[in-house]
């Protein structure tokens, strides 16, 4: 019986480990951008929880930004695994093509998130370049950076929560669930974007001698 107990604590050390969690709290971002300030950072000045993850889009920040500004339940979706998403009954359904109507995001507009939650009011919508929202409840900031890269763009998504009431329970929790999972969820959003992004950039022009 003491086997399993002791695999379980050796592998819970590695696994909450300062190099472990710092992996998959910045998860594709380099340490610049981990470090870097970003627009929307002081809508929440000291969270409790801070990631920052990026990836690279093989297409112009223009190319991206459609994908970011329909996100959103009843929306374009969030574009990563639906069925998780609605088992929270948050209504998820990822887009795979750009939807006009929702393509319209300006600073004020609120975005449900399920029926229960807390909605998401834009903050910021500098187009092209950053778009953020914050919880109602002013305990969530969620921050997208496009950074041009090359013929590409980088793109940073940086998440600052804030967990005022919980308890030291529920900060454990937190601490051993809410992490590693965002990092399943957020990886495969970006890489969703990702995809969506390259698949509708024009094909450039072959240039003549």
């Amino acid at each position: 019986m003491k086997t399993p107990i002791v695999l379980g604590a050796v592998a819970a050390a590695v696994f909450y480990s300062p190099p472990v969690r710092r992996w998959y709290l910045t998860w594709g971002a380099t340490p610049q951008e981990v470090s870097a300030a970003m627009p929307g950072d002081d809508l929440l000045p000291e969270p409790e929880l801070l990631s920052t993850r990026a990836v690279t889009v093989d297409a112009p920040p223009s190319a991206v930004w459609p994908w970011l500004v329909q996100m959103g339940s009843g929306r374009g979706g969030a574009y990563t695994y639906d069925w998780i998403e609605n088992l929270f009954g948050l209504g998820m359904h990822s887009a795979d093509e750009i939807l006009p109507e929702f393509q319209h995001l300006a600073v004020g507009d609120v975005l449900p998130i399920g029926a229960k939650g807390p909605g998401l009011r834009v903050e910021i919508s500098d187009p092209e370049r950053t778009l953020a929202f914050r919880s109602e409840d002013s305990n969530w900031v969620w921050i997208f950076d496009l950074l041009p890269s090359g013929a590409g763009t980088r793109l940073v998504s940086r998440n600052r929560i804030a967990t005022p009431a919980a308890s030291w329970a529920r900060r454990l929790v937190n601490r051993a669930v809410m992490e590693p999972g965002s990092l399943v969820m957020e990886r495969r959003m970006l890489i969703g974007i990702k995809e969506r992004a390259e698949r509708s950039a024009p094909t450039p022009e072959p240039q003549t001698v």
